[in-house]
């Protein structure tokens, strides 16, 4: 395993997210020996967040999509849930944004993620991308941080950030949407997390029942045997996302390992991308 202090990530373009700082020191990468490039790549520490483009590979839709990786708010799998969703995303001609942001904890405070994946469009929005539509896609951790996009922002945190820009669809993988907030979870005697932040912020920001309505087009896909995120939070984000007013595609996999990703050969679930493909070109999203 080798570390880095940061890295443009093989990206065609990269903003910090507050300031006009160099990138060097923005964040610790952990690259897996033997492994080649960042296909595996880990983020472990954040000082400053950023975001990197990645262009169209094809035929450009002139619509932009926000990744957001997993890693449970303590790392991020930058690699397999942010570049390798990126460079699939741009090959379908999607302007791809992956955003590497800070993790709650005592130095950020429990709304750090969330404010910086919401500067992160508005930052996309405000450099000309996405002119025919954004959209959103969230794996794992990722998951619930895309979908808290599409929620109301929480009053308790004050003040709130500005407007966002309009989220036209989201694509959201086997995230912990409301499972790990307190009162909500379905293993019994279930203790906090760690850090006191990450409790918090899954306490404060429960998505599925705070989306905003109307919701966009959501597509969702898990794992019926998830050991590490219960299927509930599938049903419970449908549901949600229904209720106000969304067109929901859902898919349910009976069996596949937590983080899936794109890379999860040999089983159903890898199918997963070709199926999302297909809702995009049925709703209009891609032509």
């Amino acid at each position: 395993m080798s570390t880095v202090s940061s890295t443009t990530l093989n990206a065609d373009s990269s903003w910090a997210l507050y300031d006009e700082q160099p990138l060097d020191g923005a964040f610790e990468l952990e690259i897996p020996d033997g492994t080649g490039g960042f296909s595996k790549a880990v983020v472990t520490k954040v000082s400053r967040p950023w975001l990197f483009g990645y262009r169209p590979i094809a035929n450009a839709n002139k619509r932009a999509v926000l990744i957001l990786g997993g890693g449970g708010y303590v790392s991020l799998m930058v690699g397999r849930e942010g570049i390798s969703v990126a460079r699939w995303l741009a090959s379908l001609g999607f302007h791809a944004f992956v955003l590497v942001h800070r993790f709650p904890n005592a130095e950020t405070g429990p709304r750090a993620p969330l404010d910086d994946a919401r500067r992160a469009l508005d930052l996309i929005y405000e450099k000309g991308f996405g002119t025919h539509g954004l959209g959103v896609c969230g794996l794992s951790s990722g998951g619930h941080l895309a979908s808290a996009l599409l929620a109301a922002y929480p009053a308790a945190w004050d003040p709130a950030p500005s407007t966002l820009p309009k989220v036209e669809f989201a694509i959201i993988g086997y995230g912990p949407i409301s499972t790990n907030a307190a009162g909500r979870t379905i293993v019994p005697g279930k203790a906090p997390l760690e850090p006191p932040e990450k409790q918090a912020l899954y306490d404060m920001v429960q998505p599925d029942v705070q989306i905003r309505s109307p919701a966009p087009h959501t597509f969702i896909v898990y794992s019926g045997d998830d050991p590490a995120v219960p299927v509930v939070n599938a049903y419970r984000l449908a549901e949600g996302i229904s209720k106000a007013g969304g067109p929901v595609e859902l898919h349910v996999f009976s069996s596949a390992p937590h983080g899936f990703a794109l890379d999860t050969e040999g089983l159903p679930v890898a199918r997963w991308p070709e199926l999302c493909e297909a809702w995009l070109r049925q709703y209009g999203i891609l032509r």
